[in-house]
Order: structure tokens, then sequence, then C-alpha cells
């Protein structure tokens, strides 16, 4: 009787769909520690190494040699963008909204036992109207994180370099804001700081057919680190209701899922004014959309070569959405350093004589 139990209780189990887990985005492993060549600045660092972009390439032809060396951006935390609604967008609201880089205590237990050491993590600061009406904030990185980039090195001349261990995996942003291979999407786990503010948190994000879609995560109505999550009320946990469909493989590009940013929405009802929380990572639980399997006959794509073809025109075209923005972006900064440097008062004009 027993012996027949386990193997129905086998049977059951085989005929059960197993998710897996995969971290989407860390915040811990965004920590500044790189400053790029000629960038003035009174932090030791200003970069993440390991997610570093140039855009140089998306710049015209008049920027010097000089200029072009500063042309990278990276996710380091204190990059990260806050955009109030346009209802609540004024100059000073927008100029006290934004992100830093914060640094939890030595001796803290912040992360419900996940961790005891200090960790950097996303810190988020919104200025929302104090008068009684709905608004929002987006919270997104800098620029579009990259599904079909080739991670990059800084070589011994400072310069930022393909990687030739890794040329062609396009894998520079997996779990640094991209999970790939991704089929039915299960849950999304937020771990995000409550003060016990009751306004709502979403998550945007974007397939490989350049669809969005946000989830509705929690309310931050708690007090310190708490895991949150969105559970698909359509997630079909027995294979044997779902709808069976047989997929082609090469050369089909493999499903991805990329993270767009958060939305924090605050309720006409709810308490104005400043606003602070922090987030420290984001989890993505998922049916693989492909079984990969090698094909013992063959190596498909060294013959072909059809999806690195496809990575490149991709490539290209993430490139030239990101370097516009930052382009901008840097013309700017260096008008504001040049005004700031000749509008200076002279030490002659401020000076005191003595008769």
């Amino acid at each position: 009787m027993k012996r027949f139990i386990l193997i129905i209780g086998m049977i059951l189990l085989a005929n059960m769909a197993f998710a897996i887990t995969e971290t989407l985005i860390d915040f811990t492993q965004l920590e500044a520690d790189y400053k790029p060549t000629g960038v003035v600045s009174d932090k030791e660092f200003t970069e993440n190494k390991t997610t570093l972009v140039d855009f140089a390439r998306s710049a015209g032809s008049t920027f010097t040699e000089e200029e072009r060396e500063k042309m990278l951006t990276s996710l380091a935390m204190d990059n990260w963008r806050v955009k109030l609604a346009s209802s609540s967008a004024t100059v000073e609201r927008q100029a006290f909204s934004y992100t830093k880089e914060a640094r939890t205590h030595v001796e803290a237990e912040p992360f419900q036992g996940e961790a005891i050491a200090a960790k950097t993590v996303l810190g988020v600061r919104i200025k929302f109207p104090e008068s009684q009406f709905n608004s929002y904030a987006i919270i997104t990185p800098p620029f579009e994180i990259q599904a079909y980039e080739d991670q990059k090195i800084v070589n011994a001349n400072n310069q930022l370099d393909v990687d030739p261990a890794k040329k062609g995996l396009a894998d520079m942003f997996v779990g640094k804001g991209v999970l790939k291979n991704v089929g039915i999407l299960k849950e999304i786990d937020v771990m995000a700081y409550g003060a016990n503010y009751p306004h709502a948190v979403e998550i945007i994000l974007q397939d490989e057919n350049y669809e969005q879609k946000s989830y509705h995560i929690a309310y931050l109505d708690y007090e310190g680190w708490g895991r949150r999550k969105w559970t698909n009320p359509n997630y079909i946990a027995d294979v044997r209701n779902r709808e069976i469909k047989k997929y082609p493989l090469y050369p089909r590009s493999v499903p991805y899922l990329k993270f767009v940013g958060f939305i924090i929405y605050r309720d006409a009802s709810n308490l104005g004014g400043d606003f602070i929380t922090y987030f420290k990572d984001v989890k993505l639980t998922y049916d693989l959309a492909i079984k990969e399997l090698e094909n013992p006959q063959i190596d498909d794509e060294s013959v072909w070569g059809i999806l690195e073809e496809r990575n490149v025109k991709r490539r290209e075209a993430e490139y030239k959405r990101l370097g516009a923005r930052q382009v901008l972006e840097l013309i700017e900064r260096e008008k504001m350093d040049a005004y700031t440097t000749n509008t200076a008062t002279p030490a002659s004009e401020t000076a005191t004589t003595t008769n």
C-alpha cells in the first residue's frame, strides 16, 4: 500500500510544473566602484564598472577626444531618475525627487536573515504634492537596459572593450535588469523598505516584442524591510491542464523580460510631501520558455550565425536610443560648468580694502 501511494505521488509530481527563481536586478551589485578619466567629482567613484556603457558612438564629430572620454554611464544608483507626474512636476518638486546610493548599517540584519553585512541599496526620495490630489512618480534607470549587449571590461589603457571570453553571448545585463528564456511568469518578488506610508508600488517590465506591462506589487504600509510579491492568478501548476504547444527552436530568438522601472502611487487622501524608500532587489519566478537542448550533430549558430546577426542589429538600435539623451545631458552639464566658472566673483571684487 505504501509503495502504491509513493508511485502515485511520483506520478503527480512528474505532472506538475516547477518554476525557477532568478534575480532580475540586485542593487547591492550596482555600487559605484569606478571613475572615468577626466570626470570632475568630489566622489571617489561615480560609475559601476560591470554596467559601464560608452555612448560616444552616438555623439557627433565635433566632440574632442577629451570630451569623448567622459561619455560613459552605468547603472550606478546615483544615475537613476525620478520623474513625477506632469501635474505634480513643479521645478521644486522635481529638484527634490532623486535617487542616491544608500548603505545599510553593518550591525543590522536588514534583509530578513538574507544578509548581515552592510550592503548598498537604491535610495529614493520623492517630493509629492501636499494638496489632496492623486500623484505618482516613476523611478527608471539612466538608460534603457540593453538586452543584446556583450560584457565589457576596462583595459590597461582605461578604455572600454568587449570581454573576449564573452563575445557574442549578449549577457552584459543578465541579472542586472534582464532575464532571458522567460516563459510563463509565476511571481514577482520585490525587497523594499517601508516606513508606514500607504503608497503603492508597481513594477514595469518589457518583453522581447517591446511590449511593456506594469504589475501591482504591494503597499508600503509597513515598517522596515519586507518581501512583497505579485502572484500570477492565471498560473496553471498542473501541466495536464495547460494548453501544450510545440515551439520552433533555432533560429528563434529567446524570449526575455527587461526591467523598466518602479512606479510609486500616492492617493489624494494620503499624506503628501517628502517620501523616502529603498529597494534591494527584484526576483522573478517563471517557467522556461524553451528547454535548451544542444544539438549533438551540429552547432547551428557556428554554421549560420543568424542569432549573432540579429543581435548586432538590435544592439545598434539600443545604442541609438541610449546615446541621444546622454549626449544632450553631457552638453548641458558642460554649459552649466562653463557658466559657473565664468560667473564666479573675482577675488579682487570681494576683498575688503582698508584705509
